[in-house]
């Protein structure tokens, strides 16, 4: 056999070994998480808010939470970080004023109506600049921001 093909069919095979080793939540996480690659997903599971992976990482870093690790099917691990639901509005302002784009994904259903995984799914983009959150913002001082828009070859800017 060709060494190229033999390559191909040994990435094949540890591609869908790797596909087969994922568990459902980690399947339903990488989905979400593909629509959002530049934001750190808070991702909630039961009554915690969830984050796995680099985003696991920036998060306990910032925040100040322990870094560990969950099993991602069998003989894989990824970093987890995660904090209870109700602390969100004190760690999402956190993240925020570090400079990053936050989702936050909820479940969309209740956990007791369903026999598979519970549907999730984004339900707030908060970034610097855009927040619906009160406590985002410093209410004690300014809070500026500023816009550039281009269309053809003009520009507009607003502060």
């Amino acid at each position: 056999m060709p060494k190229a093909f033999v390559l191909l069919l040994s990435m094949a095979a540890s591609t869908k070994d790797k596909a087969d080793k994922e568990t459902p939540l980690m399947k339903q996480f990488n989905e979400i998480k593909s629509k959002y690659p530049d934001a750190i997903l808070l991702f909630r599971v039961g009554d915690f808010y969830e984050t796995f992976g680099e985003d696991a990482v920036k998060t306990a870093s910032i925040v100040g939470i322990v870094l560990t690790r969950r099993a991602n099917g069998s003989g894989s691990y990824i970093e987890l970080a995660g904090f209870p639901h109700h602390s969100l509005d004190s760690y999402l302002p956190r993240l925020v004023r570090a400079g990053y784009r936050v989702a936050v994904c909820d479940q969309l259903e209740d956990p007791k109506m369903t026999k598979t995984i519970v549907k999730r799914g984004v339900t707030e983009l908060v970034t610097p600049g855009l927040s619906y959150n009160d406590k985002v913002l410093e209410n004690r001082s300014n809070n500026f921001l500023a816009s550039v828009h281009f269309v053809k070859e003009n520009a507009g800017v607003s502060f």
